[in-house]
């Protein structure tokens, strides 16, 4: 089915399996500040004719938008963008406030897990903007907690001080981002080379703060031909031994990828 479901989970939208069988994967779609679950219903879509196996959960922001008051705004957000002075939130005051709503976060996805019965390495989070923050820095603190996070439009709270072994990154961007620089993008990308971790990128010319069809098709083909490090790394332990694994990782597959720029 394409429209969503009954939810197991509170504030959820939900897209099951058509045929009715347990699901093999797990793709939790993580909205940007301002918006809510039903916002990512067309990317739910997509992944749903890709995935069909799939149950695909969307969940509404844990906290309603900055100055709702007693009448909620529209959209929600998963943390506030109004700094400590009452201004916009800072780059100094922002890894603080991401990681004060990482706990509530891990616990939800925790729960969807066991609902469903995914293990976390079938599990991937799709974040745009805002979603994507809370997704690189959740996997950041809980290496493992998923197999993948694709992340549009997004960028670090902080940049990474240690490489993840257990979870790979897709960043998408868009070239003329004006909310989230695709420099944020070309910045995190930079780092996880440095510390050689598991990481792709593409970036959109003549695309902003948004989530183009281009960048869905670079995020299906990312999802479906990457083969993560730790896999090949596996593989040519198996084959090789401890000589192969370390051949691996200085010449072999563990490199990252050449970034790309699809057509909008």
């Amino acid at each position: 089915m394409t429209t969503p479901s009954p939810t197991r989970l509170p504030a959820t939208l939900e897209w099951l399996p058509a045929d009715g069988q347990p699901p093999a994967l797990l793709l939790v779609l993580l909205h940007g500040w301002g918006a809510s679950a039903q916002d990512m219903a067309p990317l739910a879509r997509t992944l749903h004719q890709q995935f069909p196996r799939a149950v695909i959960v969307a969940p509404d922001g844990f906290e309603p938008l900055d100055g709702a008051g007693t009448t909620p705004l529209a959209g929600r957000q998963w943390f506030s963008l109004t700094g400590e002075a009452g201004g916009r939130l800072s780059d100094e005051e922002r890894p603080a406030r991401v990681d004060a709503m990482l706990p509530r976060l891990a616990d939800w996805l925790r729960a969807a897990q066991a609902a469903w019965g995914i293990e976390p390495q079938a599990t991937a989070l799709f974040g745009f903007s805002q979603g994507a923050i809370v997704s690189l820095e959740l996997v950041q603190r809980h290496d493992g907690l998923c197999g993948r996070v694709l992340a549009f439009s997004g960028r670090y709270a902080r940049l990474p001080e240690a490489t993840l072994q257990h979870t790979t990154l897709h960043f998408f961007h868009g070239a003329d981002d004006p909310v989230i620089p695709a420099d944020h993008a070309r910045a995190a990308m930079a780092r996880l080379q440095q510390l050689q971790g598991d990481a792709t990128i593409d970036i959109a010319s003549g695309v902003g703060h948004a989530m183009p069809p281009a960048l869905v098709q670079c995020a299906l083909q990312r999802l479906t031909s990457h083969i993560p490090r730790r896999t090949w790394l596996a593989a040519m332990g198996a084959a090789g031994g401890e000589g192969a694994e370390s051949a691996a990782g200085e010449d072999g597959p563990a490199a990252p990828p050449t970034p790309s720029t699809p057509s909008p």
